[in-house]
């Protein structure tokens, strides 16, 4: 690190850091701001992901449970979805249905 670089950022950030506040103090958008921001944000979460993925290829028994857990939870939402009854027809007929499974809505 050059004395330059100590005096862009004097908070221990890197030398880009002091650019880009440089950058946006000289008139520069601030959702082009926030738009960085967010990028990097997405950039952080691609990383984590890929550092899971990773461990599950590293390590298959890690990646058995985790499907098991998955199935797990998609056998119970199915259960769940079968007690509550999904009788679709009985929840559209009324008034304002013709029969066509379209409900009409008079907006006044």
């Amino acid at each position: 690190m050059t004395d330059d670089d100590a005096a862009e950022a004097p908070d221990g950030g890197g030398p880009q850091e002091g650019a880009a506040r440089d950058r946006s103090e000289q008139g520069r958008s601030p959702g082009v701001d926030a738009l960085q921001a967010a990028a990097r944000e997405a950039i952080d979460a691609t990383r984590a992901l890929l550092d899971v993925a990773e461990a599950l290829v590293n390590d298959p028994e890690m990646a058995d449970r985790l499907g098991s857990v998955v199935r797990a939870a998609t056998g119970a939402a199915a259960r769940a979805a079968r007690a509550a009854g999904t009788d679709r027809s009985a929840a559209t007929d009324g008034p304002d249905d013709d029969g066509d499974g379209v409900q009409r809505i008079p907006v006044s």
